[in-house]
């Protein structure tokens, strides 16, 4: 194919970028091959976090990874497997290896955004929503570091802390006279990743002009939800021009079913890991969910929030061409790219990266469209692509220069904190989590 564009655009600096696994590793490669390389001399530092490559380095190379992001401020993740026991056996691995979305959280002290991306083809199922809802997921903690205990029958449950150096002096509450068998769970929190967790919102919230709603439910939970609502509220006194909220969490969901969008929604852990995919369902197709991981301190870290597509694998394994919605990927690479530009004033970069969505949505809008959208679109299109159909369409559009003039990006000052994107649509199903 011959392609319009003769010179290729420079990136001085490079993405971090992170390989996974299955279906979306099929896709990450065919959007490089078709949809960057043609345009831009990119300049990445690969990290291999397939499945198969975590097991030749004992997990090291995720490690490696998230220290080149940190390094280098901007990484682009395609999805990967969070092996289980089935996985295990299927690829003869030698340990139960960690989420590599944990392990990259914990070592960017980051925080999970996502956004849908909305197309005028696909209405909300929440009639009032007009622009896109921002989840942001606290992705440490809470029941997801849990520690649980059967109760074998009656008897007395405590909680104790044993301070460093004050053996003698534990802090005990009692916590129930169980009087039979049942259960118990004790969770925790840290201060400081609360307010990173915090300060990443009201960065982003300030960056995109948005307004930052926050609810727990400190009515009941006065110590633990009590002190989220107060490290908020002392992280707001450094963003005063940021129009922020509390409200208990029944409450911010009652106001987000009414809302027209165009808000940030600040979430607790469990809170986040639910309400992303209400989000997510409620807004059209969870593969048109994007997200991007923010740290305190300017890292950024893009990604699809979907899986590896593990069904769309096997079908591609004997000889077929599904149709797997490639749409995420594609806008984690231009969120990337987009950063990328925003920070080194790269305006040719940020444009390329905004032409490519709105290729992207001009090829859905027009009808051509995987199964998943076209399940949920209007109108609904006569017949549906596969994803080798989707991508030269898009293509198509780069070399015609269709998409040139439907946006006009400025790079933004990178000391105004995270942009989530490159055009309108930047930052929610599962991830590995």
């Amino acid at each position: 194919m011959e392609h319009a564009a003769t010179k290729k655009i420079t990136m001085p600096k490079p993405v971090v970028e992170l390989d996974g696994d299955e279906m979306t590793r099929i896709l990450w490669a065919l959007i490089k091959q078709k949809l960057l390389s043609p345009y831009i001399e990119l300049n990445l530092e690969y990290y291999d976090l397939g499945l198969e490559n975590r097991e030749r380095t004992k997990d090291a190379v995720t490690v490696e990874a998230a220290n080149a992001i940190m390094r280098h401020g901007v990484g682009v993740k395609c999805a990967t497997i969070t092996a289980n026991e089935a996985r295990k056996q299927e690829y003869k691995l030698s340990a139960l290896y960690p989420s590599p979305n944990g392990t990259i959280r914990a070592i960017l002290d980051g925080t999970v955004f996502r956004k849908p991306v909305y197309t005028a083809c696909v209405k909300p199922s929440v009639k009032s929503w007009k622009k896109p809802i921002i989840i942001a997921r606290h992705a440490y903690g809470d029941v997801y570091k849990s520690a649980e205990l059967l109760i074998p029958g009656p008897g007395k449950l405590e909680l104790v802390f044993t301070p460093d150096g004050m053996a003698d002096k534990p802090l005990r509450i009692d916590v129930a006279n169980m009087k039979g068998a049942g259960i118990a769970q004790a969770m925790h929190n840290l201060d400081s990743s609360i307010e990173s967790f915090a300060r990443s919102c009201f960065l982003l919230a300030r960056s995109e002009k948005l307004p930052l709603l926050f609810g727990a439910k400190d009515t009941i939970s006065k110590l633990y939800d009590g002190r989220f609502k107060q490290i908020f509220s002392g992280i707001h006194a450094e963003f005063s021009d940021v129009d922020y909220s509390y409200t208990l969490i029944d409450d911010a969901v009652a106001k987000i079913m009414k809302t027209e969008g165009g808000v940030i929604w600040a979430c607790k852990n469990y809170d986040g890991d639910v309400m992303s995919d209400m989000v997510a369902s409620a807004s059209g197709s969870l593969a048109m969910m994007t997200s991007v991981l923010v740290s305190p301190s300017g890292v950024y870290e893009f990604e699809a929030a979907h899986g590896t597509v593990q069904r769309h694998y096997y079908r591609f394994l004997r000889g077929e061409k599904p149709g797997t919605n490639p749409a995420a990927l594609i806008f984690a690479w231009t969120g990337a790219l987009a950063k990328r530009a925003s920070i080194d004033g790269l305006e040719a970069l940020a444009g390329f990266a905004a032409r490519l969505e709105a290729a992207t949505l001009e090829c859905i809008e027009q009808g051509i469209q995987t199964a998943d959208i076209a399940a949920v679109s209007e109108p609904a299109p006569v017949k549906t692509v596969n994803s080798w159909q989707f991508i030269d369409a898009i293509a198509a559009r780069l070399d015609s220069g269709a998409a040139v003039n439907q946006a006009a990006p400025q790079p933004k000052n990178p000391q105004n904190a995270p942009d989530s994107g490159a055009a309108a649509n930047a930052p929610g199903s599962k991830q590995d989590l």
